[in-house]
């Protein structure tokens, strides 16, 4: 198995000499061969020179990557894993906050069997208001939501097969997200208690405004995963509601209308009824539409709506396979 270790830089120039050391330690009774990917996400200070003279020191392990401008911490492991050549994945922050000493331990779970091995910062060195509490009711938001059940999703330390991070692109806060993606097409997930050490250098890049983007980009995983693949499903359930609430509100007012002559015109709940019903016709109509952009994106680009873990005696030459 070939390892790639990415790690998004902004503004780390003093943790950057301690993060490579540790790593290199950390893998030196690894058996694999390995690759770190530092990806400098437009920092202010003197990461990337840091980077390029540690990239001298050591050109067969260390690949830089150096962005325009900052895009942001999903961006920057977007372009590490695009630019990393491993069959193993391992994500990791630069603030050596996480300890490449977990990385091995992590691997062993990767031979074992497992798609993808989640760290989880038992006990986490941070400001409790403002970090550790707002994470904690992410975490249960997002496992609620999403039915896959982690303590730590913004644990950045995690490990995963190459082909588990494929057929998605990350946008936004979507990073902490992956695991969830990966759980849509039947990755193998194990969480794991990994180390935790108070910053030494720098400052947190990220507060409590943090916490509203990722409930933001929570209703998008929330469709990709559960009805990409059926988005009538959502938009054709939402619209039913909306039509059974207006005929209800218009029984209603017929019953008035009947049994107590009042004109169902002088009840402001006419009106509203009837844009209900309308909501409703328009919200069906926008999950047929959704449906054939669907089959768009799945027939144009050959993609199936499955994924693979292994085939036995398939020949590659299938007439299917072919087709793609």
């Amino acid at each position: 198995m070939n390892l790639s270790i990415v790690v998004p830089v902004y503004n780390e120039e003093d943790n950057l000499p301690l993060l490579y050391q540790a790593i290199k330690n950390a893998m030196s009774g690894v058996e694999n061969t390995w690759e770190v990917v530092l990806v400098d996400d437009g920092s202010r200070d003197n990461s990337l020179a840091v980077l390029e003279e540690l990239a001298r020191q050591d050109s067969e392990h260390l690949r830089i990557v150096g962005l325009r401008r900052n895009f942001g911490q999903t961006a920057a492991i977007a372009a590490g894993i695009d630019h990393s050549v491993g069959d193993i994945i391992v994500l990791m922050d630069a603030d050596m906050q996480n300890d490449p000493a977990d990385i091995p331990m992590m691997l062993e779970k990767i031979r074992e069997g497992y798609d993808l091995v989640s760290g989880w910062r038992i006990k986490r060195q941070d400001a409790f208001i403002t970090r550790t509490l707002p994470s904690r009711i992410a975490n249960s938001l997002i496992s609620s939501v999403t039915g896959v059940h982690l303590h730590d999703y913004g644990c950045t330390l995690k490990a995963y097969r190459r082909e588990v991070l494929t057929g998605f692109r990350l946008y936004g806060e979507m990073h902490r997200f992956i695991p969830v993606y990966a759980s849509s097409v039947g990755a193998k997930i194990i969480e794991l208690p990994v180390q935790h050490h108070p910053r030494k250098f720098g400052k947190a890049k990220y507060g409590l405004e943090r916490t509203i983007k990722v409930v933001l980009d929570l209703f998008t995983v929330k469709f990709l995963s559960s009805y990409a693949n059926k988005p009538i499903y959502i938009f054709g359930g939402t619209g039913l509601g909306f039509i059974l609430l207006s005929f209800l509100a218009l029984a209603y007012l017929a019953v008035r209308r009947l049994f107590f002559v009042v004109s169902p015109f002088s009840s402001p709940l006419f009106p509203v009824a009837i844009m209900v019903g309308i909501l409703g016709f328009q919200s069906i109509l926008m999950g047929l539409i959704a449906e054939m952009l669907m089959r768009t994106y799945h027939e144009s680009q050959g993609k199936p709506t499955y994924a693979v873990r292994r085939m036995i005696n398939i020949q590659p030459d299938a007439p299917a396979l072919k087709r793609r």
